[in-house]
């Protein structure tokens, strides 16, 4: 491997370097850990202040670690810090509950738009270590597209049905669990369109 590859980067698809699954999703969701509780003993305000430093510590961490920023914790920091920055700004917590709709809405975007121009992104996305033929990186970039948009439209519900508590509550306890069920519902896919060639996926080849 050259001088180059040793470069700290953004995103390497064909040269992952991954942390140990246990700290990566503590990484993730230390942050909106930290917001459930500092929201349940003081107000909103405070609970997004803590939600958007901590939320840029663990990508510090992440970074420091790997050396090297995932797309999608990258791109929802991003958006934490804007829309946590004008929810303290304006004293509007609106802001932070417009968070994942615009996070999820966009990641939809990109991979529905990428699969109709032919290049399935699930792989920069997702920061994905599997192995599929270009089929199934297909199937599954198609899914997880729809899922995102799934995901946003069920916060549009909570946030304007419920109180800020419950929302808190819901995206700490309830969205995690969705995802978790959604991913494991993809195991079949992923195991009937495992490449066996030894070759790397189809996305990763776009």
């Amino acid at each position: 491997m050259s001088k180059i590859d040793d470069l700290p980067k953004i995103e390497d698809p064909a040269h992952p370097a991954h942390l140990n699954p246990i700290l990566k999703l503590a990484l993730e969701l230390g942050p909106l850990v930290l917001f459930f509780f500092v929201n349940q003993r003081t107000e909103i305000f405070t609970a997004t202040a803590v939600f958007t430093v901590a939320t840029v510590i663990a990508l510090g961490v992440h970074y420091a670690l790997a050396r090297r920023l995932p797309v999608m914790p990258l791109v929802s920091a991003v958006v934490v810090v804007v829309f946590g920055g004008l929810t303290l700004l304006l004293q509007d917590e609106l802001f932070i509950k417009l968070k994942p709709t615009i996070v999820n809405s966009l990641f939809g975007a990109v991979l529905l738009i990428g699969l109709a121009f032919g290049k399935p992104l699930l792989t920069v996305v997702l920061d994905s270590v599997f192995r599929l033929t270009d089929e199934g990186w297909r199937k599954l970039t198609f899914r997880w597209g729809l899922f995102f948009f799934v995901l946003a439209a069920i916060n549009e519900i909570v946030w304007r049905t419920q109180t800020t508590d419950f929302w808190v509550s819901f995206k700490v306890f309830g969205i995690m669990p969705i995802t978790i069920a959604f991913a494991l519902a993809q195991t079949p896919l992923l195991m009937r369109y495992e490449d066996k060639s030894g070759a790397d996926g189809g996305a990763e080849r776009t």
